[in-house]
């Protein structure tokens, strides 16, 4: 009996959960489209998600585009086919590697620091401060990170695109021998619109997911400091975990004929 009971708790709390989410994520996207925006909100969290998160992203899909390359090469030799690796990097990059690493990579830093923000007021009730002052803690909190992440992951993933495919071409010049106008000539020969547009639509669903996480968790944290740090480690966990599920379910929608 003590682990039906454990099973059932564990059922309705994954339900109560769940529809929490749910109501949440609803409340916020209908935030959207309902004034006012907090236009200035909107472009300081662009700086915050976007700008500041440049610099890990950059140098993450560099060396991921070589590594790639590498790989890429060392099974391409066997069969004979190493004037693959500029297309098959491309391809790599600009469809799950770019989209996935950057994905990874902001949730790690940018949700973490969403739910700690958010926690923090939560806590110290500041959101009850708001809600005081007439005014709506989703609109004014969460909506506009939610939409500076949907802009500023495209955005990012393009430059990791461009970056990534960048670090390829070193990696091939310089250690595996390519002539670096052939390869440039390969790279942009293989290059397809559906290929990028696709990495871009992966990069605003998870631009969504990241904010969503950390704003969810966070305005959810109960407990003090060890809630937030709680709430921190949920979101970056939740965000990371929905990144995956949502790149595998894009990628059956985008490329399953």
């Amino acid at each position: 009996m003590n682990v039906l009971a454990t099973i059932g708790r564990f059922t309705l709390g994954f339900f109560r959960e769940t529809g929490r989410l749910s109501v949440f994520t609803g409340d916020s996207v209908s935030g959207v489209v309902r004034p006012p925006l907090y236009w200035y909100l909107i472009a300081q969290q662009m700086m915050r998600i976007g700008f500041y998160s440049l610099p890990v992203v950059g140098l993450t899909a560099f060396f991921t585009g070589g590594v790639l390359a590498l790989q890429i090469y060392n099974g391409a030799s066997r069969y004979g086919a190493e004037s693959f690796v500029p297309v098959v990097v491309l391809v790599g990059i600009t469809r799950e590697l770019g989209p996935v690493i950057a994905g990874l990579m902001v949730a790690g830093r940018v949700a973490a620091a969403i739910a700690a923000e958010i926690g923090t007021m939560r806590v110290t009730e500041q959101i009850d401060a708001l809600t005081t002052l007439s005014t709506n803690p989703i609109k004014y909190l969460v909506v506009p990170r939610l939409v500076a992440a949907v802009i500023s992951m495209p955005i990012l993933v393009a430059i990791a695109d461009s970056i990534g495919v960048f670090g390829g071409y070193v990696a091939s010049t310089q250690s595996l021998g390519f002539n670096g106008a052939v390869y440039m000539n390969n790279t942009m020969n293989g290059l397809t619109f559906d290929d990028v547009s696709s990495g871009l639509i992966k990069a605003a669903v998870f631009g969504f997911l990241i904010a969503l996480m950390g704003c969810f968790n966070g305005f959810h944290s109960r407990g003090g400091a060890q809630g937030v740090g709680s709430a921190t480690t949920n979101a970056v966990v939740s965000a990371s975990i929905l990144i995956l599920a949502a790149n595998y379910l894009l990628t059956n929608l985008l490329f399953t004929k």
